[in-house]
């Protein structure tokens, strides 16, 4: 599991349209908006990618500062707790990580389950 790696300490897996939570741990509760905003990111609209590195990307109700928004991923912080963001064909990824965690080991992790994701299918 993504949580069991210990790099991420909660994670949520929703629709790539942003419309719906497919799986998210206890207490994760990424809100509607808040998954359409990720899914325009990293579906390429510059005017959501440009206004969350403006007034800073939501997630869970807490707000993080775009650090990287690429093809299919999304990196931002919030002192030292972060986001890392990961588009297959039919999901996003949106892991949280903690204070103690490496930010580059939650986004190889993210990054290496949408790989996967993507080898299935999804």
């Amino acid at each position: 599991s993504l949580v069991g790696t210990g790099h991420v300490d909660k994670a949520a897996i929703i629709s790539a349209a942003g419309d719906s939570v497919w799986a998210t741990s206890s207490g994760f509760d990424v809100k509607p908006e808040e998954m359409k905003t990720i899914s325009a990111i990293v579906g390429g609209d510059d005017k959501a990618k440009d206004g969350a590195f403006a007034e800073g990307l939501f997630v869970a109700g807490e707000r993080f500062v775009m650090a990287r928004a690429e093809d299919r991923s999304i990196y931002a912080r919030s002192g030292r707790t972060g986001v890392a963001i990961a588009k297959t064909k039919q999901a996003i990824i949106v892991a949280h990580h903690g204070e103690a965690a490496v930010a580059g080991n939650a986004s190889s992790v993210v990054e290496a389950l949408a790989d996967y994701l993507i080898g299935q299918g999804y």
